[in-house]
């Protein structure tokens, strides 16, 4: 590590650590004002060879670490026997918008699903699912829904409920696989930044699983990501996120643009989404500081929604550093 990289490291850890409590649930502030938020972030140099292709075994073993680091775990499937249990449909909500270039890597889909399996979960009963059955076969994921197989839909194939949820600007009809099929859900989003709320990670990853996200994009996303995911199902099924950080974009985002697009070969993990997003724009910020960008609050588009989903209105999670204990592994 250079000395320029210790003390990147070090600032980052500065602004961000504190405490150690372990929260099992999303909603973080639900445990009191003591209560700390746990992020894990596990990092892995060698992660791609010369190739630049990532090493599957690299990356299983990087998810490991994080997995194990959240739960003081001893072993690679005690933190997925805690997460959820045999008889459970588990749902893994990822990102394929964009397509190939810049969506969730099929190859940390696939170690989840192995480590499920591991854990006693069905393949039948894991569902790897987005918005659109063409987005999810352009993103090199294979449709699926055969008996004794890892299901693979898009919301579209199954429609979404008739009635919507409500809560505050939010009024959505929820994908049926989220409603009807999964029991829980684990968010598998990207590190993006976005042209409009500044960032699209594991909050914003929810308007794959509302019927009008365009609706919703007023305002920098404000109130709205905080809003969609107060939306009753959602706060209940949404149970941990691992946000993939093998690519990820600082600018231009959340469409794929190459010379935006960076890889720091980094997992993310954690229960609390606004404390796991707050990490992330932490990440997006210190890489536009490096390559000498403005801060996304001084290009008018700070993620406020951050700040909403924290407040006494919506108790989401914390984005206040002080109550965040991040772990690097």
């Amino acid at each position: 590590m250079s000395n320029e990289e210790g003390t990147n490291r070090r600032d980052f850890l500065k602004t961000c650590v504190a405490g150690s409590i372990v929260l099992g649930s999303s909603d973080a502030l639900a445990f009191g004002k003591s209560a700390k938020s746990r992020v894990v972030i596990a990092k892995d140099a060698m992660l791609r060879g010369k190739d630049s292709a990532i090493d599957p075994t690299r990356l299983s073993a990087m998810l490991d670490r994080a997995m194990q680091a959240f739960y003081g775990a001893k072993d690679a499937l005690g933190p997925w026997k805690r997460l959820v249990r045999p008889g459970q449909v588990v749902g893994l909500k990822i990102n394929s918008l964009v397509g190939p270039a810049f969506c969730t890597n099929p190859i940390l889909v696939e170690v989840i699903t192995q480590r499920l399996q591991q854990a006693g979960i069905k393949p039948y009963d894991i569902v790897i699912w987005d918005r659109k059955n063409s987005e999810l076969e352009h993103a090199g994921f294979r449709l699926s829904s055969v008996a004794g197989r890892v299901r693979c839909m898009g919301s579209d194939a199954i429609g979404y409920e008739d009635v919507p949820e409500k809560y505050g600007v939010a009024s959505c009809c929820l994908s049926k696989i989220l409603t009807r099929t999964c029991d829980v859900v684990i968010n598998v989003p990207m590190l993006k930044d976005h042209w409009s709320a500044g960032l699209s990670c594991s909050l914003k990853n929810m308007y794959g699983v509302i019927n009008n996200p365009t609706q919703c994009h007023a305002t920098g996303c404000n109130p709205a990501v905080a809003d969609v995911n107060m939306l009753p199902t959602i706060r209940k099924k949404i149970i941990f996120t691992v946000c993939d950080a093998t690519s990820a974009c600082y600018h231009g985002g959340p469409f794929y643009k190459p010379e935006y697009v960076w890889t720091p070969d980094t997992l993310i993990v954690g229960s609390d989404r606004v404390a796991l997003d707050s990490t992330a724009v932490h990440i997006i910020e210190r890489k536009r500081a490096e390559l000498g960008l403005k801060t996304l609050e001084a290009e008018g588009r700070p993620p406020l929604y951050l700040a909403t989903a924290a407040d006494a209105q919506h108790l989401l999670g914390t984005n206040d550093p002080k109550r965040i204990s991040l772990l690097e592994v």
